[in-house]
């Protein structure tokens, strides 16, 4: 049906009323990165500043018309436009670097960026018909917002962090963006166990979760405090964590009953990492895992806040040493280390339930728990998606559990003494025997 000149005319008003609305989102985009470089340049003497906040709204503006523009004329029209408009901001660049050395002229560029950022949103905020990029544009603002704002925060975290630490992650990245994908995706070996692709994927997902907690460690400080450094440190290692914390009982630097809530907190988070590292592997466990699992740690966690508490913050003064002495926890050695001892459990696993049943895949989820809960949560988990029931998987992720748990215990005592063995063991039992009774409901 031919459209009458009524309806042209009220379509057009609805056109209109969109682009200024558009054009509103363009405009509001360069204030909210302006108002961030403002602040941030609100010390220095008018006139002074490289950009302010009405330079950046009208950057975005200018972007904003250029798009509307562009969706008629084509997208050809915005390129040039954009490359008109970096030129200007090449050529602010260098006349303000070159005033008679009146500013230093190694001065970054943070704020030019910003500003041809902002050119960019504005057209993004409004090119097309609708402007299909206008949410992305607007949270794009809102992010480089808060990137701006947080350079000291930034800058102090990468202080935090040696070249042996940017080189770890670096190694990390190639494990698992480059060489993860070369990887075979098949079956090899006995009962076609051993999958190269799986099992590095699965070395992957355990060495991000300890590079993390790491990394997480590193960028706060490892003097924030016993609780906060022992959550932490549980991604990392929990069981190494509890050595530290035990060694710190021994050589009398705190109380035994703060050193107690470090090691239930760390235990705690265990318990989390087994429900990750299980739920991303085969999610259909998650339902059997969680009772038991979320129980221990909230009584682990609960229990660590009530010591915490009892010991009223009184700590010796002997605190010479650091609060968390982990090591790096990813170097290409140690992935490699961890890789075969992950492809040697897929194996036993697989092997010790058609030699000896379930029974066999307990013992050795028993034996692997005294060192390391990882492998056989992963192994266990990958085999569930093929034979291995349900059940049979859940019991041998907590049989795992339970063991290594138990070996934080038996660390706590004889390495930190009765005291801090006693506070960890009343804990920990009481978690494993409502854990247990969990696993009936």
């Amino acid at each position: 049906m031919r459209a009458t000149p009524a309806g042209l005319g009220f379509n057009a008003h609805m056109g209109n009323l969109s682009s200024l609305h558009y054009l509103g989102l363009a405009l509001a985009i360069g204030l909210l990165i302006g108002l961030e470089r403002g602040w941030h340049a609100r010390a220095d003497a008018e006139g002074a500043r490289v950009a302010g906040i009405r330079t950046f709204g009208l950057a975005a503006l200018s972007g904003g018309v250029i798009g509307l523009l562009a969706t008629q004329m084509g997208a050809v029209f915005a390129g040039l436009a954009l490359l008109g408009f970096t030129g200007l901001v090449i050529v602010g660049y260098w006349l303000d670097t070159h005033d008679n050395g009146t500013r230093p002229p190694d001065r970054g560029m943070t704020t030019e960026i910003a500003l041809l950022l902002s050119f960019i949103l504005g057209i993004a905020a409004t090119f097309g018909n609708p402007p299909d990029y206008a949410p992305a544009a607007a949270i794009s603002a809102v992010i480089a917002t808060i990137l701006l704002g947080l350079k000291p925060v930034l800058h102090a975290w990468l202080n935090r962090i040696s070249a042996a630490e940017l080189n770890a992650t670096l190694k990390f990245l190639l494990i698992s963006v480059v060489l993860l994908p070369l990887l075979p995706n098949q079956g090899y070996g006995p009962w076609q166990a051993f999958n190269p692709y799986l099992a590095w994927w699965m070395v992957v997902l355990v060495s991000a979760l300890s590079f993390s907690g790491y990394i997480a460690i590193k960028l706060t400080g490892e003097r924030q405090g016993i609780i906060l450094s022992s959550l932490l440190g549980g991604l990392v290692s929990s069981t190494v964590t509890t050595m530290t914390l035990a060694q710190h009982a021994r050589a009398l630097r705190f109380t035994p009953a703060l050193l107690a809530a470090g090691i239930l907190a760390a235990s705690s988070i265990m318990f989390v990492r087994v429900l990750i590292e299980a739920g991303i592997v085969n999610p259909a466990l998650l339902p059997s895992l969680l009772p038991p699992l979320i129980s221990m740690c909230l009584v682990t966690l609960g229990g660590a806040f009530w010591l915490w508490r009892q010991s009223a913050q009184r700590t010796p003064g002997n605190m010479s040493g650091e609060v968390t002495t982990l090591s790096n926890p990813f170097e290409l050695g140690s992935a490699l280390k961890f890789g075969l001892l992950l492809s040697a459990i897929l194996v036993l696993s697989i092997g010790a339930r058609e030699w000896f049943g379930d029974t066999g895949l307990y013992l050795l989820a028993l034996t692997s728990g005294l060192a390391d809960v990882d492998a056989i949560t992963l192994a266990t988990a990958r085999m569930s998606l093929d034979t291995l029931s349900a059940d049979t998987a859940r019991n041998s992720i907590l049989i795992a559990a339970f063991t290594n748990t138990g070996v934080k215990l038996v660390l706590a005592y004889f390495i930190g003494g009765r005291d801090l063995g006693l506070r960890v063991g009343m804990i920990v039992l009481a978690a494993m025997l409502l854990a247990s009774i969990s696993l009936f409901f």
